[in-house]
């Protein structure tokens, strides 16, 4: 590809993510007539499960979460804005997320001579998923790595990685929407 077309293609999948991005997250965000506390709490929540072990779970998990916190307003969130989020783990991030998340655990629970470097973790990851599984026999490949390999390591890596993203995500966006809405009624007053 020559240079001209690279940086061309290059702009063009710039364009689209930040379309994505702008019209699946900011926008509903900005248009939401419910508190800031609401599009928060969907960001948090989505950012949290992203840095979870349940790749593949994501939608489901928030659905789920959101389904039974609809009668209660404190804890009520974005739906739109939960799911969003947990793209923040997707197919690129999910095995530099997975072994940020074992390594992490790893050292909480001291085990401290048992950590495998990143290439050997990527090697393995991908020859457990080599060859002509069915889905099904995929999916109790993983889990069977995640329940009884890594699966500890990573549940207890995830929780410290969890709260903070979350907590991030959570007064990141509070902080944002509420700027924007006082903007907003600043300019609203001033015309």
């Amino acid at each position: 590809m020559s240079p001209r077309r690279h940086r061309h293609h290059s702009s063009k999948r710039r364009s689209s993510l930040y379309r994505a991005f702008r019209y699946r997250l900011l926008i509903p965000m900005l248009r939401s007539h419910h508190p800031p506390e609401f599009a928060a709490r969907g960001t948090a929540l989505g950012l949290m499960l992203a840095f979870t072990p349940t790749i593949g779970l994501h939608t489901l998990l928030v659905g789920a979460l959101w389904a039974v916190t609809a009668r209660a307003p404190r804890l009520h969130f974005s739906l739109i804005l939960g799911i969003a989020w947990t793209w923040a783990s997707n197919p690129l991030t999910a095995l530099p997320i997975y072994y940020l998340l074992y390594v992490t655990g790893q050292l909480m629970l001291g085990h401290w001579g048992d950590l495998s470097g990143y290439e050997d973790f990527i090697t393995l990851m991908s020859s457990l998923t080599a060859g002509d599984h069915t889905l099904l026999q995929e999916i109790g490949i993983m889990a069977k790595v995640l329940l009884e390999d890594w699966g500890l390591a990573m549940c207890v890596g995830s929780v410290p990685w969890a709260a903070l993203v979350g907590g991030i995500g959570y007064y990141a966006s509070l902080k944002f929407l509420r700027a924007y809405r006082r903007e907003k009624a600043a300019r609203r007053a001033r015309h």
